[in-house]
């Protein structure tokens, strides 16, 4: 992974590094997190596979590569389709309970889907929350993202043990807003 550092105006997206492991292990086992993420003990795939990752931190870039696991709210997470045909960047992330509902969510994922676009090139991005979390939804939905429809049985339900639908949306570079 790239060093790379991305400053919003009350949060820094930068690359998670070792020490992020208890905290996000932490925080990936809140209730309100847990429900859709599920139960996440061993955090050893955080660079096994070719997903880029970044810490999310309440912080300023002042603070942005000296930051220490502390700072950590959340984790953003992009996986890139590079095949030329079928190019797009698809984006996830979870955030502390305390963190929700403050505006850090649709900050984050603004940050690095500007980067995504302006710096990448991608003219696609896209994301799939489960279909009953609705206010990360209506976070997407006032960024820009569009529903695209309905995944079936697309993740696990760890909580009812069964499958459970996911919603797929889009956004294409030029519809992507404020938050």
């Amino acid at each position: 992974m790239t060093a790379l550092v991305l400053a919003g105006e009350r949060i820094l997206l930068r690359p998670v590094s070792p020490g992020d492991g208890a905290v996000l292990g932490a925080i990936v086992r809140e209730p309100s997190v847990a429900r859709w993420w599920g139960p996440e003990d061993d955090w050893s795939w955080i660079d096994a596979d070719g997903t880029r990752r970044w810490a999310i931190v309440l912080g300023d870039s002042a603070r942005a590569a000296h930051e220490d696991a502390s700072g950590v709210v959340g984790l953003i997470q992009a996986s890139v389709e590079e095949d030329p045909a079928f190019r797009h960047a698809g984006l996830d992330l979870f955030l502390a309970t305390a963190a929700q509902g403050r505006g850090l969510g649709p900050e984050a994922i603004h940050l690095l889907a500007r980067h995504l676009i302006d710096v990448e090139g991608h003219h696609r991005l896209v994301i799939d929350p489960a279909a009953e979390n609705r206010r990360a939804i209506r976070a997407y939905e006032r960024l820009g993202f569009r529903r695209v429809g309905i995944l079936r049985r697309a993740w696990w339900d760890h909580e009812r043990g069964t499958w459970a639908d996911g919603v797929l949306l889009d956004l294409l570079a030029e519809e992507l807003h404020r938050p």
